[in-house]
């Protein structure tokens, strides 16, 4: 394989992280089916910028929380391209708030999201890969996941249950040529985090080392190198891309 001969799903693929890393895929000529739960003019925004790049791109509707509905996007994504080789399992929310004020429904939601939907599409995608006897899955889990964060119960739990399928899934597919890896951004200048208040703001840069937050073209870098073909001996790890949070 080459990345120029892959096909590459990335959920939530529309906005922010998501949107980085369909871009730096396609710049490597991997051929993109992006994602999108609702908003689906950002998503064919995306899509054509990806198609600008020089690569077949095109959008799939699915709300990742539907395990059915993850089952038609991995069949539409292969009869459309043929193949699959990477999937970015990028697709997240986040509700936050005290865990005693946490409403039911919302921690619902997040797990639904964040989690069920990595598993689901995983576990559809790992179908084609497994004949294919080759793959790239990167789960997009979070500084958060692995250090915790006081008012994000909720999403803390999500993105450590993805560090958890990262390393069973790694040791389940590791013999047939599929690799699964995780990363873990910190404080990323999107969309989820220019909503936080300012005070929250300055308390997460205090935590950074470098004195910045990241972009989302930094996660999509990282990403790329995990899903390239001389990856292969990488497998069941957590790649903090967070500016030194996590020292």
């Amino acid at each position: 394989m080459t990345m120029g001969e892959s096909v590459a799903l990335v959920t939530g693929g529309s906005r922010g992280i998501g949107r980085a890393v369909c871009l730096e895929l396609a710049k490597q000529g991997v051929r993109i089916a992006l994602n999108y739960a609702g908003s689906e003019q950002a998503a064919r925004e995306a899509a054509e910028l990806c198609r600008e790049l020089g690569v077949e791109a095109e959008v799939f509707q699915a709300d990742v929380s539907d395990p059915a509905q993850c089952a038609r996007l991995v069949k539409e994504v292969k009869e459309r391209f043929g193949r699959l080789d990477i999937l970015v399992n990028n697709a997240g929310i986040s509700r936050d708030s005290l865990m005693l004020t946490a409403r039911e429904a919302d921690y619902e939601a997040v797990l639904n999201t964040n989690l069920r939907g990595a598993y689901f599409c995983t576990k559809e995608a790992s179908r084609i890969m497994l004949r294919q006897k080759y793959g790239r899955i990167i789960n997009m889990s979070s500084v958060v996941g692995l250090h915790g964060n006081a008012g994000q119960t909720m999403y803390a739990a999500s993105k450590a249950g993805l560090v958890g399928l990262t390393k069973a899934a790694a040791k389940e597919f590791a013999a047939k040529g599929i690799t699964v890896n995780a990363v873990a951004p910190g404080m990323i200048a999107t969309d989820m985090t220019g909503s936080l208040p300012e005070t929250a703001r300055q308390q997460m840069l205090s935590a950074i080392p470098v004195g910045y937050p990241g972009e989302p073209e930094d996660i999509a870098k990282a990403v790329s190198f995990l899903a390239r073909p001389d990856s292969r001996y990488i497998t069941g790890q957590v790649l903090g891309v967070d500016g030194g949070m996590g020292i």
